[in-house]
């Protein structure tokens, strides 16, 4: 049996399609998620998703959001980029210049705001190296 799984953008349905295992970046560590699991409703990390379709797993980057899972569907609201759409060079410049802006940083609020970029960033790149 398999899990239906829709990643949907506030512009867009990014993904749509059927896997075997999903492990997700939640606000308190992974979870993995297989056939008949328990329904939950968690809050999404930024962070790396792995997919699992046969043997192949493929990384998509969450940007946050939600995930509903319920029923051997796993619905995911927010923003999402996969490998292909992330260019090597461009992320690999965002993360310096996020890692910069850092630790310039200077008032609390500038520290939460570069520290949330930095994270999107990272996981960005981290997609470009798989």
């Amino acid at each position: 049996m398999s899990l239906d799984i829709c990643i949907m953008a506030p512009d867009r349905v990014f993904l749509e399609t059927q896997v075997e295992e999903v492990i997700l970046p939640t606000n308190t560590g992974q979870i993995g998620v297989l056939s008949n699991h328990t329904p939950l409703l968690t809050g999404l990390d930024i962070g790396v998703m792995l997919v699992r379709e046969n043997t192949e797993w493929e990384s998509v980057a969450l940007m946050g959001g939600f995930a509903l899972i319920k029923e051997n569907k796993v619905t995911i609201l927010n923003d999402a980029e996969n490998s292909a759409t992330v260019d090597g060079g461009e992320a690999e410049k965002t993360l310096f210049e996020a890692q910069t802006a850092f630790e310039k940083a200077e008032s609390q609020k500038e520290k939460i705001e570069t520290n949330l970029a930095l994270k999107r960033a990272k996981v960005r790149f981290q997609l470009t190296q798989a």
